[in-house]
């Protein structure tokens, strides 16, 4: 037992040195990073619609007349039926139990289904919201932020995190008398969307309006959403 732990704890730096991304020579490791903000133009908007009844064709009945009576007015804010997705019906039995006595009163059927509509014009959310909650579509899963420049603008997070990471190396590299060589390699990169406020999750409205003020004005929407980069590079130093 002996013999194999020593021959065990030899061999590990060397596996350990065999499995290292670092180069043998001179080098310098930094990490780039870049924000990018940018205002949204689109929205992902996700409703629950869910209806409790006495039969399952109740319930469903109920639920496919909320979702048609969204679907019908949606083209007024721009929306096709392309930007919308409903997803298949979900159904169970709620057994109900009285509170006072304890006692089951009987079975109810819950019929669920969920929708999700891009909005091409963010300037119509709040309305739109609003015009599905008058339609007793009440649950808002979640509100999306998006930019139709998406993709530009993540390469424009990359770009800057390179050269954050470039500026990094060079100021490191001269404060200890030496060049920024070629790269060596690049081990990683994550790109990101995100709001300030994480965009909303999950909220539900009593009743068929979203204020308890009906003079009050809510605001739905992100007006900022921010793209990040980061990227992670070994770079060689040449020391003169």
């Amino acid at each position: 037992m002996k013999l194999i732990t020593a021959i065990f704890l030899t061999l590990f730096p060397l596996i350990t040195f065999g499995n290292s991304s670092l180069p043998a020579n001179r080098h310098i490791a930094v990490q780039g990073t870049a924000e990018i903000l940018a205002v949204p133009d689109m929205a992902n908007i996700s409703f629950e619609v869910i209806s409790t009844k006495d039969t399952l064709l109740e319930a469903k009945r109920d639920v496919d007349e909320r979702v048609n009576l969204l679907t019908k007015g949606a083209d007024r804010y721009g929306i096709a039926q392309g930007d919308i997705f409903i997803s298949g019906l979900t159904s169970h039995v709620n057994n109900m139990i009285g509170i006072e006595t304890g006692t089951f009163s009987g079975d109810k059927y819950l019929a669920r289904k969920r929708i999700k509509v891009t909005l091409k014009d963010i300037k119509k959310a709040d309305d739109f919201i609003d015009f599905a909650l008058s339609k007793k579509i009440n649950n808002v899963i979640e509100i999306e932020s998006l930019s139709s420049k998406g993709f530009k603008l993540e390469a424009k997070a990359t770009q800057a995190a390179i050269d954050n990471a470039k500026a990094k190396g060079s100021m490191l590299a001269e404060a200890f008398g030496a060049e920024l060589g070629k790269v060596y390699s690049i081990n990683s990169t994550a790109n990101h969307q995100r709001s300030p406020t994480n965009n909303v999750k999950s909220f539900i409205f009593s009743g068929s309006g979203a204020n308890s003020n009906p003079f009050e004005r809510v605001q739905y929407v992100d007006e900022t959403i921010i793209f990040t980069s980061s990227i992670s590079v070994v770079f060689d130093l040449d020391v003169q």
